[in-house]
Order: structure tokens, then C-alpha cells, then sequence
């Protein structure tokens, strides 16, 4: 999802009261759906986060496992192994007995993430998780890719336009909270309409290394 002025993220999993319409999981209104319930089927990476006290890694990426435990629960073998398969494919082992708050922002992402990824979910909602250098970005968008090939449900809200033509299968681009295109990358990625929603001259071009589309902003009055 691209474009400006957007709280899709809450308004998706429930957190943002709805002028119209409605979310639906599996055919069911989310309201029906109890939170712990919801926890267990979607994770969520939001834009940023408080960390308010001390912990580690692992004990981060391990609180992804807190929906399916009941009160009191001890985490079993199958949620250390959920949290470690989480570690690894997030690439953040050796991370695993570091303080979150000594990591970098990249590092942070990835753990956060893995964090997501330990709830076992079925969809993945993120909120701008790049915003990064270009090794990190691109590491990120990698590996979420490869999340959806695994078969996750990846919903990442960006206005990285490029980086969405790159790596989405649909993108959907939001104007003012209306909907200004839908559908594959080559639909959206459309010059007329980025210059409607964006109000500044572009063209788009083909890029010669992904064959994905690519924007190429213009001079102001052009």
C-alpha cells in the first residue's frame, strides 16, 4: 500500500473506527474475533515503538509467542522452536542474548519483525518498516519477500513507490484516504495518476536491473 495520509495499518487490524464498510478475516467481521484470538492469525510491526524497560532479543522476539499461552503458561518446546526458527529466518541468532536497546535500526527492524513472524501468523501488517539505509532496506524487503513465498499475507504500508513496484504482486495507492489506483505494479505505477496523487510532474521508466517499474521525478512546473 502507497500514498499519503494513510492509518490503513489500524484501521486493518481493528485499532481505528471506520466511517464505512468493514475488515473482514476468514468471512468474519474483526469485531467478532477476540484480540488473543486475532494475535494468533495476524502480526503486526508497527512504525515505531516504546521500549520502556531492559530486555534481550530473545526475550523480545519471544513475547510473539504470548497469544498462544494461557495465563500463567510456561512457553513449551514448540514455542522456543517458533522462536528460534523466527531468529534464524530473521537472520538475528547471534543477536539473540544482546540488549534491544543496544541495536542499531536496522538490527531492530529484524528483530522486530521476527518478533511478528514467532506468532506463526498468516498475515503480516507492517507500517513503514524500511526508512533505512539501502543494505538494510533492501534486507528487509528480501526477507518479507520470502516471507510471502513461504505463504504469508504480507500487507506493507510504504511511500517508497519504487520499492513496492519492486517487490509487491498488487499495490494499492492511496490518496487523501480515498483510493486512487489498484492492481498489479504496472497498473498503478501509471504517470498520470502518480502526478494527480502527487501533485508534481514524473515519468516512469522501466528498470533496466528488475524491469519493474520505476519513478523519475521531474522539475517542479515542468
Amino acid at each position: 500500500i502507497a500514498g499519503v495520509h494513510l492509518d490503513l495499518p489500524r484501521a486493518i487490524l481493528g485499532a481505528a473506527r471506520l466511517d464505512s464498510g468493514e475488515v473482514l478475516l476468514d468471512d468474519r467481521p474483526l469485531s467478532e474475533w477476540r484480540r488473543r484470538e486475532l494475535a494468533t492469525r495476524v502480526g503486526a510491526v508497527a512504525q515505531s515503538e516504546p521500549l520502556p524497560f531492559p530486555m534481550t532479543v530473545g526475550e523480545l522476539v519471544g513475547m510473539g509467542r504470548y497469544a498462544h499461552l494461557g495465563a500463567l503458561e510456561s512457553p513449551s518446546a514448540r514455542d522456543r522452536e517458533a522462536v528460534e526458527a523466527a531468529l534464524e529466518r530473521c537472520d538475528v541468532v547471534e543477536l539473540a542474548e544482546r540488549l534491544v536497546q543496544t541495536l542499531s535500526g536496522g538490527e531492530l527492524q529484524r528483530v522486530r519483525i521476527a518478533r511478528a513472524l514467532a506468532q506463526q501468523p498468516e498475515a503480516l501488517i507492517l507500517d513503514e518498516p524500511t526508512g533505512l539505509d539501502i543494505r538494510h532496506e533492501m534486507g528487509i524487503m528480501e526477507l518479507l519477500h520470502g516471507s510471502a513465498e513461504c505463504g504469508i499475507t504480507v500487507v506493507l504500508v510504504t511511500h517508497h513507490l519504487d520499492l513496492a513496484s519492486r517487490f509487491a504482486e498488487r499495490m494499492l495507492l492511496m490518496d487523501q484516504g480515498r483510493v486512487a489506483a489498484e492492481g498489479p505494479p504496472r497498473h498503478v505505477m501509471s504517470a498520470d495518476i502518480l502526478r494527480a496523487v502527487y501533485g508534481w510532474p514524473v515519468t516512469v521508466e522501466e528498470d533496466r536491473v528488475t524491469g519493474s517499474p520505476r519513478v523519475v521525478p521531474g522539475r517542479g512546473g515542468s
